[in-house]
């Protein structure tokens, strides 16, 4: 690439964030279904279809998942098989699929388009999150740095978003990084659904961007309390955390931040 600076252009290499497609396959029985196919940055792919799968409200918990592989298939060409990811569930229970009627389509940056409403988190019956933990502003005001360090990739690329899980005194539990914040945050909460963690009840979850909708909906439906982000949420996020006894906080930088619902877990 060529440097353009002060009117001198020079040229030099650079470290580019990787974006591929995967295709998240659902096996259920002898049926087969095409979930998703996401833009993602290769990595934790097995974690990343789980999390969809547990924030579109398919899979409750680990035990629903029976396998996860990548696609074996001889008549697909061996570089794309890695782009491909079958989730075999467990038999013996009813799993809604309405929401896989269609094939839709993800980007890395507005993850699953045109979705849902607070009427569809309501009719997925998913709970009001219950009081606690209270979580003091200063450990609030260190979350960003501490996310900021974690992120090896970042430091390499410069242009990938992270979703961490912090606890109530601000330790880091884990972090997960994509080109994309949803699949990110899916990533993260795949981790959490496969080492048997979710609900996340007593955690924070960070994203380095801004809080959406479907941030929202993946945080709800993992039972995560607080939510922070260093950019703004959008007023979607704000009626989710609202509705669901959820805490939000927005422009997370240096010593300070907005709470746009939820204000009672901070200790100020």
């Amino acid at each position: 690439m060529r440097v353009v600076r002060d009117g001198d252009v020079r040229l030099r290499s650079d470290v580019l964030a990787t974006e591929e497609p995967m295709e998240i396959r659902l096996a259920v029985g002898d049926a087969r279904h095409t979930a998703a196919v996401t833009m993602r940055t290769p990595g934790a792919d097995f974690e990343l279809a789980a999390g969809f799968l547990h924030g579109e409200g398919i899979v409750a918990g680990r035990e629903d998942i029976l396998k996860i592989s990548y696609c074996v298939d001889p008549e697909v060409d061996a570089e794309q098989r890695y782009n491909i990811v079958n989730v075999e569930l467990r038999p013996g229970r009813e799993y809604d699929l309405r929401s896989l009627e269609r094939h839709f389509y993800t980007t890395s940056a507005c993850g699953v388009c045109g979705k849902a409403s607070l009427e569809q988190l309501e009719l997925r019956g998913c709970p009001v999150i219950p009081p606690g933990p209270e979580v003091s502003a200063e450990v609030i005001y260190s979350l960003p740095e501490k996310l900021r360090e974690a992120q090896a990739l970042f430091d390499s690329t410069g242009g990938l978003h992270a979703a961490a899980l912090f606890d109530a005194s601000g330790e880091l539990v884990a972090l997960r990084e994509d080109v994309g914040r949803h699949n990110a945050t899916d990533k993260l909460i795949g981790w959490a659904l496969l080492e048997g963690r979710i609900p996340l009840s007593e955690h924070i979850v960070m994203v380095s961007g801004r809080s959406s909708f479907e941030i929202m909906q993946k945080c709800l439906a993992a039972g995560a309390p607080l939510v922070c982000a260093v950019s703004a949420p959008s007023s979607l996020a704000v009626d989710v955390a609202r509705e669901f006894g959820m805490t939000l906080v927005g422009f997370l930088r240096g010593n300070r931040f907005n709470v746009y619902a939820g204000f009672e877990r901070v200790a100020v």
